[in-house]
């Protein structure tokens, strides 16, 4: 007497494991924001000349702090006031509220991103992911000064 063995239920659950890591794949794909970053040119580089009327300035601070103020932080142009430093967080009721604040003040604002030594690469993520989320098309990562880093220390927020 011969055994016979029949393979139909292997051949199906052959067919539900494919089915199975296929549709997971395709779930685990990483979702990723393209940056773009721009060329740099070798022969006379100018520094772009941004209007103080356009400019809102963002400060990633320690423990999950944002500061903004408008304008720019011009200390030896006296025609220029003292930028109002305020605080506020990375939620959605925090900075994208300001964000879209500024957006209806000024149509075509320019957000320039500075990060102090405190902040986290979290807070670099999350105001490039609101800068995505607000649709804000002009803004820079610009490294930080140290008139800003006194304002900050003068503040006191």
């Amino acid at each position: 007497m011969s055994t016979k063995i029949d393979m139909t239920p292997m051949v199906d659950l052959a067919f539900l494991l494919l089915t199975f890591f296929m549709l997971t794949t395709t779930f685990a794909k990483p979702n990723v924001m393209q940056l773009t970053m721009p060329v740099k040119k070798t022969d006379d580089v100018e520094d772009t000349k941004i209007k103080n009327s356009q400019a809102m300035t963002i400060l990633l601070g320690k423990d999950n702090k944002a500061y903004y103020y408008y304008g720019m932080n011009t200390p030896a142009d006296k025609t220029v006031p003292k930028p109002e430093l305020k605080v506020t967080n990375y939620s959605a009721s925090g900075i994208r509220q300001v964000i879209m604040t500024r957006q209806r003040q000024q149509p075509e604002p320019i957000i320039l991103i500075k990060a102090t030594e405190g902040a986290k690469y979290k807070n670099m993520v999350d105001i490039l992911d609101e800068m995505n989320i607000t649709n804000q098309k002009k803004y820079a990562l610009v490294k930080i000064p140290q008139v800003d880093m006194d304002l900050i220390k003068e503040s006191a927020l």
